[in-house]
């Protein structure tokens, strides 16, 4: 997604007019048309049949067409800005957003299944609609850092420079695989953050095999009980949810003005998900996430989402960030073939 994210939040007030206009002069143009004998003469005229089987080619492989990854996560950025709540409730911070797809016949390998290379373009398409989601109200307030003041460098200077959204690494684990025309779902979430990457995880999930117990704002559909019951009416252990995962993914985002790192809670409190943390805050500290202090008494977690509880969730969050973010030290192995290569390849 790279810094989609921070230039759309920029361009959205030049975006948004000119979209408008060109939907209503294609809508203009549309009434315009004999829709009637248009669709009679395209079903029943010469060549009929081509038409119709390249329709429905296109139908099961629409998402990839030419230009639809920029369509779904455009979509991800505007549907966000239009229909996200004014404010999450705090527990949201840690809450995964539901995605849905299925695999086109191009995305097929030779193995009849979904191709391991087509993952990381629904990733795109997923994460969007994550951070768009949850970190939304921050964007435009990075953005206009001039006026408040959200970023300054260790003396207190003002850091300017335009907002984006990077993304620095991405790791997939292939569990099973996805046939041909099957429906899946992403299942995406913040994992952790340090001083630096704000980490992402996505399961790919079989479709309609898992509900949330409930959804932050609106209804968006069935969900499930918190209490898992047997057949005979007594409750029950809660059900391995993992047999569902097809993949699971980690990813990772830097957020920059120009070319200052902007700490992940800053944006993260920019969007009202953070609650206030003693001493330090979020941001002090030897290892610059908050206090090194330990926790402290044990954390009801089920309970209210105070700093203790957000911090326990980051904490186990890292420990798997942390060992994802230590392969960046492979890049020390690259030796440019100083001992040889096998050779040149071509059409790579």
């Amino acid at each position: 997604m790279a810094s989609a994210v921070g230039k759309f939040g920029t361009i959205a007030p030049i975006v948004g007019p000119i979209s408008a206009a060109a939907i209503a002069y294609a809508g203009h143009r549309a009434m315009q048309v004999n829709w009637k004998a248009w669709l009679t003469n395209f079903l029943t005229g010469p060549g009929r049949t081509s038409r119709i089987l390249l329709v429905i080619f296109i139908a099961l492989n629409w998402k990839s067409m030419p230009l639809a990854w920029t369509v779904r996560v455009f979509h991800a950025f505007i549907y966000h800005v239009l229909r996200r709540p004014r404010q999450l409730p705090q527990r949201a911070l840690f809450h995964y957003s539901v995605t849905s797809s299925r695999t086109s016949l191009l995305e097929t390998d030779y193995n009849m299944h979904k191709s391991n290379s087509t993952y990381f373009a629904d990733l795109d398409v997923s994460r969007s609609h994550l951070v768009t989601h949850i970190l939304g109200p921050a964007v435009p307030l990075l953005s206009d850092n001039a006026r408040t003041r959200l970023v300054l460098d260790r003396d207190g200077n003002l850091i300017k420079g335009a907002f984006g959204i990077g993304l620095g690494a991405v790791f997939c684990s292939f569990r099973r695989e996805i046939a041909p025309l099957q429906g899946y779902e992403m299942w995406s979430r913040v994992l952790a953050w340090d001083r630096k990457w704000l980490y992402l995880v996505t399961h790919f999930v079989v479709k309609g095999k898992v509900r949330p117990t409930g959804w932050d704002g609106k209804r968006m559909g069935p969900t499930r009980s918190r209490v898992v019951k047997t057949t005979d009416g007594k409750e029950a252990e809660e059900e391995d949810w993992s047999k569902y995962i097809f993949a699971t993914a980690i990813s990772k985002y830097v957020f920059k003005l120009g070319r200052f790192t902007v700490h992940p809670a800053i944006a993260i409190q920019a969007a009202g998900l953070l609650p206030e943390r003693p001493g330090e805050g979020w941001r002090g500290g030897e290892s610059e996430t908050g206090t090194p202090d330990e926790i402290g008494e044990e954390v009801d977690e089920e309970g209210e989402w105070d700093w203790r509880r957000v911090e326990l969730e980051r904490r186990k969050g890292m420990e798997f960030a942390a060992q994802f973010n230590a392969l960046d030290g492979t890049n020390a192995l690259f030796d440019g073939g100083e001992d040889g290569a096998v050779g040149r390849f071509p059409l790579g």
